[in-house]
C-alpha cells in the first residue's frame, strides 16, 4: 500500500514537472516570436521612413502668365500651367494657331518689311542683299547703292568693282554683287525693266528664291504669300504649328493653317516676335504676349522684370532697323535707325 502511494506520489510529480518545462518552453517560443515580430515591424518602420527621406522632391512645373502681356508692362499677371499638344487635333492647332496671329497682331500692330524701299526694284534688291546679314545693314547700305543706281537699267551696267565697295558692309558682296547686277540684267532683257508680279517668273531671277519672292509679292504687289525665314522657320517648330525643317514643306503647312489673305501679314508678326520677343537662344518668355498659348514656355527666362531687359528694338527702347519706317511705326514709339557710319 505504502509502496503504491509512492509511486503514485513520484508519477504526479514528473506529469507537474513536464507541464512545468512545456509551459516554460511555450513562454519563452511567445517571447521569442513577440521579440521577432517586433524587430520586423522596426525594420519596416525604419526601410520606410529611409524610403520617405530618400524621395526626390517634386519637379517644379513652369508656368505661363494666363493672359501673357499686361501688353508687356505692368503687374505680373495670373498663373497657369500650360500643357504641351502633343496630342492636339488638327481643329485644336487651327484655332490655337490663329488665335496667337490675333495676338501678335495686337501687339505689332505696326508690323511691316524691315526694309527701306520705295518700288519693287528696290525691294527685290534689298531683299537680295539681306542674306546672311540684318535688314539694319541693308538699310544702311542701300542709299549709296540706290543713289548711284536708281534703275535696273542703271545697274545692269554697273562696274562690278565699284558695286563690291559699295556692298562691302553686307558681307559676301562678290556673291551679292554678281546676284543684283545679274537679276537687273534680267529684269532689262525679260520684263522690259519692270519687275514681274507672277511667282514663276520672280524665282527665274538670280538670287531670287520663294523667300525673296513672296517679300516681293505681299509687300510690291499685295499679292499674299509667307515668308519662310530664320525666324519663321524657328517659331514655328518652338509653338509646334509643324515639325518639318524643309522651307517649302513648312510653306505648305503653315499655309493650310491660315486662310490665304493672313499670310503677308502673319509672316510680319511672327518675324517680329522672334525678332524682340522670342529669341533664338534666349526668349523673353516672361514678357511674351502668348505664353499661355506656347508649348516651349519656359525656354527662356521667365521672370518679367529680367525678360523686359532682353527686349530688342522698340520693345526695349532702341531704334529699329529702318531709317525711314513708316509712320504707324513711329507714332507707336518706334524709334528709326541712324545711317551708316553714326553708330
Amino acid at each position: 500500500m505504502k509502496k503504491a502511494a509512492s509511486g503514485k506520489k513520484t508519477a504526479s510529480a514528473k506529469r507537474a514537472a513536464s507541464e512545468k518545462t512545456a509551459s516554460a518552453k511555450k513562454a519563452a517560443s511567445e517571447k521569442t516570436a513577440s521579440a521577432k515580430k517586433a524587430a520586423s515591424v522596426k525594420k519596416a518602420s525604419a526601410k520606410k521612413a529611409a524610403s520617405v527621406k530618400k524621395a526626390p522632391a517634386a519637379k517644379k512645373v513652369a508656368v505661363a502668365p494666363k493672359k501673357a502681356t499686361a501688353r508687356l508692362k505692368g503687374t505680373a499677371p495670373a498663373k497657369a500651367v500650360v500643357h504641351p499638344p502633343g496630342d492636339e487635333s488638327p481643329t485644336a492647332l487651327v484655332r490655337r494657331a490663329r488665335r496667337i496671329n490675333r495676338e501678335l497682331a495686337e501687339v505689332f500692330p505696326y508690323a511691316h518689311p524691315e526694309l527701306d524701299f520705295e518700288n519693287p526694284f528696290q525691294l527685290v534688291v534689298a531683299t537680295v542683299l539681306s542674306a546672311q546679314t540684318t535688314d539694319l545693314r541693308v538699310n544702311q547700305t542701300t542709299p549709296s547703292l540706290f543713289a548711284k543706281y536708281p534703275t535696273p537699267e542703271d545697274l545692269a551696267a554697273a562696274n562690278p568693282e565699284e558695286v563690291e565697295e559699295i556692298l562691302r558692309p553686307c558681307g559676301f558682296f562678290r556673291a551679292k554683287t554678281k546676284s543684283v547686277i545679274g537679276l537687273s540684267k534680267a529684269l532689262v532683257e525679260d520684263f522690259g525693266g519692270e519687275v514681274p508680279g507672277r511667282l514663276e517668273d520672280l524665282v527665274k531671277l538670280p538670287g531670287v528664291g520663294r523667300k525673296t519672292a513672296f517679300v516681293v509679292l505681299g509687300n510690291a504687289f499685295g499679292r499674299p504669300g509667307i515668308t519662310v525665314d530664320t525666324h519663321f522657320q524657328r517659331l514655328v517648330r518652338r509653338w509646334r504649328w509643324t515639325g518639318e525643317t524643309d522651307p517649302d514643306k513648312i510653306e505648305a503647312a503653315i499655309g493650310a493653317l491660315f486662310p490665304k489673305s493672313d499670310w503677308t501679314d502673319l509672316s510680319h508678326h511672327v518675324i517680329w516676335h522672334g525678332r524682340r520677343i522670342c529669341h533664338a537662344r534666349k526668349p523673353a518668355c516672361g514678357a511674351c504676349p502668348i505664353a499661355p498659348l506656347c508649348p516651349a514656355y519656359g525656354e527662356g527666362e521667365t521672370d518679367p522684370e529680367k525678360a523686359k531687359k532682353l527686349l530688342k528694338y522698340e520693345k526695349g527702347g532702341f531704334p529699329g532697323q529702318r531709317l525711314k519706317p513708316p509712320q504707324a511705326y513711329l507714332d507707336a514709339g518706334g524709334k528709326p535707325a541712324p545711317p551708316l557710319g553714326a553708330g
